[in-house]
């Protein structure tokens, strides 16, 4: 038990810390440089056969640029 009361107590000073730094800087906390482009992936699902749901994501997204292409106004 002493062991998890000192983990948290670790975790919390660091999210405190994290916060002071927040305040003077005013600067979020950075990710990595580039993400997954500069891994060379387009996109976060790589897969060949995506699932259903992506599936169904992906037709109303076109669904939605084919309409916006063949706008009268």
């Amino acid at each position: 038990m002493s062991t998890f009361i000192a983990a948290f107590v670790v975790l919390l000073a660091f999210f405190f810390l994290m916060s002071i730094g927040y305040l003077l800087k005013k600067k979020a906390v950075a990710g990595s440089c580039g993400g997954l482009g500069a891994l060379g992936i387009e996109k976060a699902c790589d897969c060949d056969d995506p699932c259903d749901k992506r599936k169904a994501r992906m037709a109303e997204q076109e669904r939605r640029e084919k309409l916006a292409q063949n706008r009268i106004i």
